[in-house]
């Protein structure tokens, strides 16, 4: 079972998506490196999906309490899904200006 669960993640790593923001500029888009970091994180290898995008497991900690927040209804919940979404964007943002600024966005 697990070999299997393996193999469909290799088989799922080279079939990715094409990014339209660099099929068109030439340069990777804020949200590249999220599916590579996905694939990681269901490898289970923590170190490479924070390197490969560090935002992913901040947006799905924020996705999962959103759908508990759905079911329960807390009652800051909405207030704290707010604070957490921005705080993902923020994080996405300094990922891509320290692309920028170390010349990692590949061309």
């Amino acid at each position: 079972m697990i070999l299997q669960q393996l193999s469909f993640l290799d088989w799922l790593n080279g079939h990715l998506f094409a990014c339209p923001f660099k099929s068109y500029f030439g340069l990777d888009c804020p949200g590249c490196g999220l599916q590579r970091s996905l694939i990681a994180l269901l490898k289970g290898d923590l170190l490479a999906s924070v390197k490969f995008y560090p935002a992913t497991i901040p947006l799905m900690a924020v996705i999962v309490f959103t759908l508990v927040h759905l079911k329960f209804d807390f009652k800051f919940g909405a207030a704290l899904i707010k604070i957490s979404f921005f705080a993902v964007a923020v994080i996405v943002l300094i990922n891509y200006i320290y692309k920028i600024y170390n010349h990692q966005l590949t061309a």
